[in-house]
């Protein structure tokens, strides 16, 4: 079974284009912390480049961007390519099934683009809650 998931923040704003054939593919990279230091002290990050083909490519770059959390479900791919000095070389590339969004709307982090808009600052202190109207059905109740 080939299953990867990932919860990372976006390194770079999401690149989306098509294919000669007109198929949509995003292409964006996450920074994953690991659970543990090293043994100098310090925490280790890892990268991965990611790819999310059609719709979810589309969504992903419409609303996601640099620094942003997202979770990332799919699987892994190992691609064998040659540099320019002619070394032999492997990348691996996550190839996105799901893609969820994690930073809240209400942070700087994020580009809601033109979905709901966020709740205004400071929240609703000091709002007062609309006042119920009490509703008197004393009809038969069927069960």
């Amino acid at each position: 079974m080939n299953k990867v998931f990932l919860i990372g923040n976006l390194t770079r704003d999401p690149e989306l284009t098509e294919t000669s054939g007109g198929v949509a593919i995003c292409r964006f990279a996450i920074a994953v912390n690991r659970n543990y230091s090293g043994a100098d002290g310090e925490r280790k990050t890892d990268f991965f480049n990611i790819t999310a083909w059609r719709g979810l490519g589309e969504t992903v770059s419409r609303y996601a961007k640099k620094g942003n959390k997202v979770a990332v479900s799919g699987t892994i791919e190992l691609r064998n390519y040659e540099d320019s000095q002619g070394v032999k070389r492997t990348a691996v590339d996550i190839v996105a099934q799901d893609v969820e969004f994690l930073t809240p709307r209400n942070s700087e982090g994020y580009d809601g683009g033109d979905s709901m808009p966020a709740p205004a600052q400071g929240g609703n202190r000091g709002a007062r809650k609309p006042a119920l109207q009490s509703f008197d059905d004393d009809s038969d109740i069927p069960f």
